[in-house]
């Protein structure tokens, strides 16, 4: 593993454990020689994950739609920026750029771009691992509503084990590193769950 994909809210959220984790995040993929991918902006927990991996000594790489870079979101100090034309062009690159995926807290987008990437997966068209960094409880309901859908035949078991859970970005990272993506198909049959 070389490059690790963050994807986290462009604001604060309501706690400050959340830029807690993006910080700690940012600095122990730095430390630990890893590159540090994500959308390229310099607002909420997207500039604090990118600032603490620069402030490390880590390399960061964003990537960022023409449209919010015409808004003056875009990270002035990033060792690489790629200004992409639409945010589906945006999703290619970071995945193209990125060895695993983690989601610190965020919103609508950042659940978009886990999803995502997790599907991908799912499907066979990458083996890279997908996780969640559950900083302060925030993803329980979600991690819960994952257990929901396999109880009820929509997600195989090793599908939703596919996706890994982590209190600190070192641990989900050791969970990464130890991750073999599943050889069974993705369907459900009528008659299996």
């Amino acid at each position: 593993m070389k490059a690790v994909c963050v994807f986290c809210g462009s604001s604060f959220g309501a706690r400050t454990a959340y830029a807690d984790v993006a910080a700690e995040t940012g600095r122990i993929i730095a430390e630990q020689g890893l590159t540090l991918v994500y959308g390229g902006a310099k607002v909420g927990l997207m500039g604090t994950v990118a600032d603490a991996a620069l402030a490390a000594g880590g390399q960061v790489i964003g990537v960022l739609p023409v449209a919010l870079q015409e808004k003056e979101l875009a990270h002035e100090k990033l060792s690489e920026l790629h200004i992409v034309s639409s945010m589906h062009e945006r999703k290619a690159k970071m995945a193209d750029l990125s060895d695993g995926f983690i989601a610190l807290p965020g919103g609508a987008g950042t659940m978009e771009e886990i999803f995502e990437v997790w599907t991908w997966g799912q499907l066979g068209l990458h083996g890279k691992p997908c996780g969640f960094l559950n900083a302060d409880g925030y993803y329980d309901q979600l991690i819960a509503f994952f257990d929901h859908q396999t109880v009820e035949g929509f997600m195989k078991p090793v599908m939703r084990d596919m996706v890994k859970v982590a209190g600190s970005p070192g641990d989900l990272l050791d969970l990464f590193r130890a991750y073999e993506p599943p050889s069974t198909p993705k369907w459900i049959k009528k008659d299996e769950t």
